[in-house]
């Protein structure tokens, strides 16, 4: 027979199970969340169940196919009231973020089902990168997941550790987190949490 509690265990296959875990643990209900690239609506909707009926999510993508399916699913959840979603690329953060927020969140790469050609790019996954760290609470958060292996990707992949490096350890602590039995080019997690 098995144990109820096995089916509560999160199964960290890839960065975003990972991702989910530290998300739970930093967000409270109350919070303010950022995702900065809704893709299909699952993070968005993780962020809106974690700041609860009293924080505020605000989803970010350039396709409206990724904004109405996320829609969907929030509908769906009954937590449409917890998130504002905005058909613009994360390089607008900062006109339409107010900070502090605990939590930004950066799923890069390609839309999963979507057109493989619409891509996030260095330049401008850089400019959000800065912005979010200017509307980080302390104590809080930017979880980027990199994807380094579609076209395109190792470049993302470069810019986003060189600007990971640069960060001042006094001000930041960053971690990058990768299973180590994958190829060289799966998907890995940063983490940059602003020091207290």
């Amino acid at each position: 027979m098995k144990d109820s509690h096995c089916t509560t265990i999160p199964l960290l296959r890839g960065p975003v199970p990972l991702s989910h875990l530290f998300l739970g643990s930093f967000l409270r209900d109350g919070d303010s969340a950022v995702d900065a690239t809704c893709g299909n609506g699952n993070d968005t909707l993780l962020l809106a169940r974690l700041v609860g009926a009293s924080g505020h999510v605000r989803g970010f993508d350039i396709q409206q196919q990724a904004i109405a399916e996320t829609g969907r699913r929030l509908a769906e959840a009954g937590l449409s009231g917890r998130v504002t979603l905005l058909q613009k690329g994360h390089e607008e953060l900062a006109e339409h973020v107010e900070g502090p927020v605990q939590a930004v969140l950066f799923n890069l790469g390609y839309c999963p089902g979507g057109d493989r050609s619409i891509i996030t790019r260095p330049e401008t996954t850089g400019m959000a990168l800065e912005q979010a760290l200017v509307m980080l609470a302390p104590g809080g958060i930017v979880i980027v997941t990199v994807y380094p292996g579609h076209s395109g990707g190792g470049e993302e992949r470069s810019a986003v550790e060189t600007w990971a490096a640069g960060l001042d350890p006094r001000v930041f602590h960053c971690w990058r987190m990768g299973q180590t039995n994958v190829t060289p080019t799966a998907p890995y997690l940063l983490l940059v949490q602003k020091v207290p």
